[in-house]
This record gives C-alpha cells, sequence and structure tokens, in this order.
C-alpha cells in the first residue's frame, strides 16, 4: 500500500527527531574531547580563534595569507626568455610580440634566428 503525504511528512519529523537526539550525542563527546584536548595543550581561547581578540587574529592571518599568495603569484608568473637579440632585449614568447621582435623580423630574422639557445 503506497504511503499518504500525511504519512511521508510524520516519518520525515521523526527522522529530524532522531537525527537531532543522533546529533546532540556526538556533539558531547566532541566537545569532551576537545575540553581534553585543551587542558593537555594548554590552548588559549586566542590559539582557538575566539574570544576578544578573534577578529584581529583572524584578520591578521588573513592579510598575511593574501600577502603570501601575491608574491606566489609574482614568483611564479616570471617566464624565462625564449627569444633574444645582440642588443640584450629579451620576450618570454608570452603576450604580444615586442616592437624589437617585430622590427627583427621585418629586417629578415626568423624566430628560430631570435630563439634564446
Amino acid at each position: 500500500m503506497a504511503k499518504t503525504f500525511l504519512q511521508v511528512q510524520k516519518q520525515i519529523e521523526q527522522l529530524q527527531k532522531e537525527a537531532e537526539q543522533l546529533r546532540k550525542k556526538e556533539a558531547d563527546g566532541v566537545l569532551a574531547r576537545i575540553k581534553e584536548a585543551i587542558a593537555v595543550y594548554g590552548f588559549t581561547a586566542a590559539d582557538l580563534g575566539v574570544g576578544k581578540d578573534a577578529g584581529r587574529v583572524a584578520a591578521v592571518a588573513k592579510k598575511a595569507a593574501k600577502k603570501t599568495k601575491k608574491v606566489n603569484k609574482q614568483t611564479s608568473g616570471a617566464a624565462t626568455a625564449k627569444f633574444r637579440d645582440d642588443q640584450g632585449n629579451e620576450w618570454s614568447g608570452r603576450g604580444p610580440r615586442p616592437a624589437w621582435f617585430k622590427a627583427a623580423l621585418e629586417a629578415g630574422k626568423s624566430a628560430d634566428d631570435l630563439r634564446a639557445k
């Protein structure tokens, strides 16, 4: 026999109550382990990112992470020169062709002639 809408709604309600009871039971165990770790290792509110300095600590950490990311982005983006001319001009091959490269091609040189060795 097929269930009615009301029967399914009642079953959902019962399952939600059961889930909440299980969540509370598991949360109690987690909280006990956290309290034990705090006692053993001597963590402070600041260490855990809570308390009056939590916002400041989080902001400082976020700023430091952003700065690190910016530095990594700058250093990882640097490309080695793939093309060089006799005057010391270099080009990585990325982006638009520089004027010296275009001028060398117009003067009869090939890209292979300018390729860095």
